[in-house]
C-alpha cells in the first residue's frame, strides 16, 4: 500500500515521502497514531503543491540573496573606535559592529553570524569581511576602522 507520511519514521521515511509499506502497517500502525495517509489523489495532489511552494520559497531566497550581494559587494562601511597610545583599539570591531553600519548605510538587513572575518580586527585599517548570503552566494565588503575623536 502507498502511504504518504506526516512525520519522520525511523527505517521507513521522512514527512512528506511517498512510500510502499505491508496493508497490515499501515492499517494497524501509522493510520492509527497519524503517522501516515493513504496515497489517494488528494494526497498526491498536496505533496505535489507542497513540494512546489518549497520550490519556489528557495528560488524566492536566492534571488533576495543575489540581488542584497549586488547591492554590497566591493562596497565599504566607516567604523570608528577609541584607541590607546600605539594605534591600538581597545576591545575589537566585531561582526555585529559591521552589520548594524551595513543596515544604516545601504539599508541592507544582515545577520552579524554571517559576516565572515579572517581575524578580530583590534587596529586601524581596512579589512577585507566576507558575508555568506546563501549557499554558495557570498558578497566581499570592505570594513574601514578610523579613530573616533
Amino acid at each position: 500500500m502507498k502511504v504518504v507520511l506526516l512525520e519522520d519514521i525511523k527505517g521507513s521515511g521522512k514527512k512528506g515521502e511517498l512510500i510502499n509499506v505491508s496493508d497490515g502497517y499501515a492499517r494497524n500502525y501509522l493510520f492509527p497514531r497519524k503517522l501516515a495517509k493513504e496515497a489517494n489523489a488528494q494526497a498526491m495532489n498536496e505533496l505535489k503543491n507542497a513540494a512546489e511552494a518549497k520550490a519556489f520559497k528557495i528560488q524566492s531566497e536566492i534571488d533576495a540573496a543575489k540581488q542584497t550581494a549586488e547591492k554590497i559587494n566591493e562596497k565599504s562601511v566607516k567604523l570608528y573606535a577609541k584607541a590607546g597610545q600605539g594605534g591600538k583599539i581597545f576591545g575589537s570591531v566585531t561582526a555585529k559592529e559591521i552589520a548594524e553600519e551595513l543596515k544604516k548605510v545601504y539599508k541592507v538587513d544582515i545577520d552579524k553570524r554571517k559576516i565572515v572575518l579572517d581575524a578580530d580586527i583590534k587596529a586601524f585599517g581596512t579589512y577585507e569581511c566576507e558575508i555568506k548570503l546563501y549557499n554558495g552566494i557570498t558578497a566581499k565588503v570592505f570594513a574601514v576602522v578610523g579613530e573616533k575623536e
